[in-house]
């Protein structure tokens, strides 16, 4: 995939390159090298107890948009992966739409780190994640 694409097509592409992002419900905003943004609409079925989103729905929301950022980071025919993970929460999504922020923290040859934040339809902070992608190197075979 290319950044050099339309931006309607290059988010419709990275979507469809993640089925389990769409089957949640997520959508891209926004997909460049510098930043990615990302939205999950409340649903009852992601939710917990007491209406909030479950933070494994949010994580997923955060990991997405993080491993999409690491993704139009990389150089041409690398692949990445999440061999690392870290969340705060600090809100719960009870309503609305959550959207998340990703940046690159660090762009290199071996790793790639991504922080994610997590808004809730308010614009506050629901949460935060860091996350270190490995760059992969074509397999051979």
């Amino acid at each position: 995939m290319s950044d050099t694409l339309p931006e309607d097509d290059l988010r419709a592409q990275l979507l469809s390159a993640v089925p389990f992002a769409g089957h949640l419900g997520i959508a891209f905003a926004e997909a460049g090298p510098e930043r990615v943004e990302g939205t999950l609409p409340w649903s009852p079925e992601l939710c917990t107890a007491g209406g909030a989103l479950h933070g494994g729905a949010l994580m997923a929301l955060a990991d997405t948009v993080g491993a999409v950022c690491a993704y139009l980071n990389l150089p041409e025919g690398e692949a990445t992966s999440t061999i690392e993970s870290k969340t705060n929460f600090l809100r719960a999504v009870r309503s609305g739409t959550a959207r998340a922020v990703a940046r690159p923290l660090h762009v290199g040859g071996s790793f790639i780190v991504v922080q994610t934040e997590v808004y809730d339809d308010q614009g506050r902070l629901a949460g935060q994640t860091t996350q270190t992608q490995a760059v992969l190197a074509p397999r051979s075979g």
